[in-house]
């Protein structure tokens, strides 16, 4: 099973996709329950949705699921949101804190230990490796990780969430620039809501890598499932209608991104 999925491009932007995948290896697929059969955290579709809005993007996917390891976990196993309900490295939940394992199956120190190793590592270092090429070669990348989730999780959050949820680590982890435009066309689209470092504040691949004094930028998306999906209920099914929409408006922050990056490559160049 190939771990990740990496398409090289020449913009200063790259997709990040550590949530679509679906691959799970048959001897962890026999220990989850019916529940975690299920695949219902998946970040669903979001690679199709983001698919061509940035013909020269870069883009990184990892092909495992997120109940194999969660690539966008610390891999010390220390909580991005102390204090508050979230899933582990390696969830022994769903998002609505029931058990994905069944009685006994759950997994181990050892196990956690070879999927860092056999799938979190190796994600994660191509996508360095993308992110020193990128850098390479513009003097700058700008990291856009690409999520999603049900609007209504009550384990993890109160109410409705809001349809673009931006993290940026309240500014750490991208120029001010970038962060202004992504928050600002999110603010404009018609019938959609939107938020800046609210319940995600970006998770640790934002964290991990955005160094903007470095030159290397990061932000994290998280989209509401209703945007794009028919029902936030199995099968979980692509409304076409519903996403055409919603790119209009992700392609023009991405293509805003990009055009900031090489403002800020050129200013760089120039000093």
């Amino acid at each position: 099973m190939s771990v990740f999925e990496v398409t090289h491009g020449s913009s200063p932007v790259i997709l990040a996709f550590p949530h679509t995948g679906t691959d799970v290896p048959p001897d962890i697929w026999d220990r989850l329950n019916d529940n975690g059969k299920l695949l219902a955290d998946t970040d669903w579709h979001i690679h199709e949705l983001y698919a061509g809005l940035l013909p020269d993007a870069t883009t990184v996917r990892a092909t495992f699921h997120r109940y194999v390891i969660d690539a966008n976990r610390d891999p010390s196993g220390n909580s991005l949101y102390p204090g508050q309900n979230t899933t582990d490295l390696v969830p022994r939940t769903d998002f609505d804190g029931q058990a994905i394992w069944k009685q006994g199956e759950e997994p181990t120190t050892a196990d956690i230990r070879i999927a860092l190793m056999d799938f979190h590592a190796p994600y994660h270092d191509a996508l360095r490796a993308e992110i020193e090429r990128v850098k390479a070669e513009h003097g700058i990348a700008v990291l856009y990780d690409c999520h999603s989730i049900r609007s209504h999780v009550p384990f993890l959050f109160d109410g409705k969430l809001p349809d673009f949820n931006i993290g940026t680590d309240m500014g750490r982890t991208c120029d001010p620039a970038i962060e202004a435009a992504v928050r600002d066309v999110a603010a404009d689209a018609d019938n959609y809501t939107s938020i800046l470092n609210g319940r995600f504040k970006g998770g640790w691949t934002t964290r991990h890598y955005g160094t903007p004094q470095a030159g290397i930028h990061a932000i994290q998306m998280e989209l509401a499932q209703s945007t794009h999906l028919r029902s936030e209920a199995p099968p979980f099914t692509y409304d076409t209608a519903k996403a055409e929409r919603l790119r209009v408006h992700l392609k023009t922050i991405l293509t805003k991104i990009e055009a900031i990056a090489f403002e800020l490559k050129n200013k760089g160049t120039r000093r």
